[in-house]
């Protein structure tokens, strides 16, 4: 009784031993593809496959071959880089891009550059694009045509990263400045001309001057003529009425002041003294 139930014993062990080990090896044999993912098989004896895999799990030849996962989501990159103009003036321009490996493309851009694909390609291909475009504008002119400028870039880079395998979402300018030569003679050039502006301003305020000075002395004049016209035809007579009105006017002064007394116009002006 006891060597059967032993027996039983080591039959249900080795059944244990065989799922177990059944079951590692159909562990091995699954791989999940996560949204937003895409993978791609190498295999030890045939290289990597054509085939792309979508989201989901999917069977594979345990140890023979070996998932490859790639994000193929709009990922950002910051590039940098210092490039001469037209007008041989340094330019440091930063460029914000949105990339992604083209899905159709993911076998040979493991197979010739490697799952670090952004690290490799955009550095080197961006500098490129930026010194041929930035060299076809002057200085002034990337600041004045910065849409035209952000455009040739987008077309030319869009158009090399599609070389490699790479989609380019969005190619933005994020960073524009100049060498401080430069910016020193837009600062003198700025500070000229408001001078400038000022000096205009100046003439005309002076300009208008004269003009009221000569409107001033052609009313003076008229003013002399029609006097002399008064004087001829009435004789002393508006030189007594001017001496009239100026007297009314300072009587009427003096009259609203409080430091003036008047006296009787028939007593003396001095008080009694005694003798």
């Amino acid at each position: 009784m006891a060597a059967a139930a032993q027996k039983l014993l080591g039959r249900l062990g080795s059944v244990g031993v065989g799922l177990a080990v059944a079951g590692g090896v159909a562990q091995s044999a699954l791989y999940n593809v996560d949204g937003g993912q895409r993978a791609v098989i190498f295999d030890r004896f045939s290289g990597v496959k054509d085939e792309i895999t979508g989201e989901g799990t999917h069977f594979l030849i345990p140890w023979v071959q070996k998932p490859i996962i790639f994000d193929i989501r709009s990922t950002p990159r910051i590039v940098s880089t210092i490039t001469g103009s037209k007008d041989l003036q340094n330019v440091n321009i930063t460029l914000r891009i949105l990339h992604r490996p083209d899905p159709s493309k993911l076998p040979n851009i493991y197979l010739n550059i490697g799952l670090d694909y952004a690290e490799r390609v955009l550095p080197s291909i961006t500098n490129e694009v930026l010194k041929a475009v930035v060299a076809q504008f002057d200085a002034h002119e990337m600041i004045t045509q910065r849409e035209t400028v952000s455009q040739r870039v987008s077309v030319a880079l869009a158009q090399r990263a599609a070389q490699f395998g790479l989609l380019l979402d969005d190619i933005s300018i994020t960073h524009l400045n100049f060498g401080r030569e430069f910016t020193e003679a837009v600062e003198a050039k700025q500070v000229a001309q408001q001078e400038a502006e000022k000096a205009r301003y100046l003439v005309e305020k002076a300009e208008q001057m004269k003009i009221a000075a000569i409107t001033s002395a052609e009313g003076d004049a008229q003013a002399a003529k029609l006097l002399s016209k008064a004087f001829a035809s009435a004789g002393e007579g508006l030189v007594e009425l001017r001496k009239i009105e100026a007297a009314e006017e300072i009587a009427e002064r003096m009259a609203k002041s409080k430091n003036v007394v008047y006296l009787p116009g028939n007593q003396q002006t001095l008080l009694s003294i005694p003798q």
